[in-house]
């Protein structure tokens, strides 16, 4: 009723064509905000371990089995908090297992990634056929409701673009500068980056390298868990298998957009997410421009950038590079 009164005090036929273009526009960012949210989580995850030294190619099936584990969690209990922390528990179970071939029997980490990767994928799509066998009509659960800032959801555009949503949106935004203080303001944090660039440096310090890392990857696999039990738990409502539509990749390319910091990694998130909803946006029009080629979009556009970035972008001395104690 309200979009009906404010076409009738412009002009005409112009004035309810800009009426639609405006709510438009509004729709596109505030799902863009929304289509950020699982990789926002998942790369803030990944920028810990990462800065630890360990890069995790599994993000993208600790997310799936973090989109499982969250809905199962959901469907059993009707509980949402309960989803959520099954989806953090079942994606850090699997970041264990990440840490154990990477860092206790050091097995080359882009080949211990790929197999943690194929694990989560099989594994999330396995439970959920035992679970729930072949069906037509795939079962779902209810969300969180929107919840509406006060004074600031009022504001023109900002309002319902950055301050009508979901809860586990505030998370993520509070995350931001949580993870910076984490990183850079605290005793765990230093220990964390110092492993990441000189491990042999930090166990000469006393810090036990080996539990700093387990720590990291771990904590990275529980933010991959939210990440994906974001896109079963309030984005679709229900679980499909490959949900996250390669998402965990994404995440990857985020954190080197981001340059291993947490405000660079939400614009990078942010990037993708409005992209993503443009091309969405753009669809619904009716366009007359290729769908295959507007789904490609989202995931062009982090190449592209990275291809300009990567040069100047600086990961952590020792990403990627096994310890082993006592060795020189």
């Amino acid at each position: 009723m309200a979009n009906c009164f404010y076409v009738g005090t412009r002009n005409g036929v112009k004035g309810e064509i800009l009426v639609i273009e405006e709510a438009l526009i509004v729709g596109v960012f505030a799902s863009g905000v929304r289509m950020s949210i699982p990789i926002l989580f998942a790369a803030l995850g990944e920028n810990i371990a990462e800065r630890s030294g360990v890069l995790n190619l599994g993000v993208e099936g600790m997310m799936l089995l973090g989109a499982f584990s969250g809905f199962m969690g959901t469907y059993l209990t009707g509980n949402i908090v309960v989803g959520l922390l099954m989806a953090m528990g079942g994606a850090a179970a699997l970041a264990a297992l990440m840490a154990f071939l990477s860092v206790s029997i050091r097995t080359n980490q882009l080949a211990a990634g790929l197999a943690v990767w194929l694990l989560g994928v099989g594994l999330a799509a396995l439970l959920y056929r035992l679970s729930f066998g072949v069906v037509t009509i795939a079962p779902s659960i209810h969300s969180f409701n929107p919840v509406e800032i006060p004074f600031l959801s009022q504001i023109p555009f900002a309002g319902p673009v950055l301050f009508n949503h979901d809860p586990m949106i505030y998370l993520a935004l509070l995350m931001i500068p949580v993870t910076h203080i984490f990183l850079f303001k605290t005793n765990l944090g230093l220990k964390i980056r110092t492993v990441g660039e000189n491990p042999k440096q930090a166990d000469t310090l006393g810090v036990n390298v080996y539990r700093i890392r387990y720590l990291a990857i771990i904590i990275g696999g529980a933010f991959a868990g939210l990440g994906g039990a974001y896109l079963s738990l309030v984005i679709t409502g229900s679980f499909s298998e490959n949900i996250t539509g390669g998402q965990g990749w994404i995440a990857l390319a985020v954190v080197i957009f981001g340059r291993w910091k947490p405000l660079g990694i939400l614009i990078g998130a942010l990037i993708f997410g409005m992209v993503n909803a443009f091309q969405l946006g753009l669809q619904s029009t009716g366009t007359t421009i290729p769908f295959q080629f507007l789904l490609m979009l989202p995931y062009l556009l982090p190449i592209a950038i990275l291809a300009v970035t990567y040069k100047r972008s600086i990961a952590p001395a020792a990403l990627a590079v096994p310890y082993t104690r006592g060795e020189r």
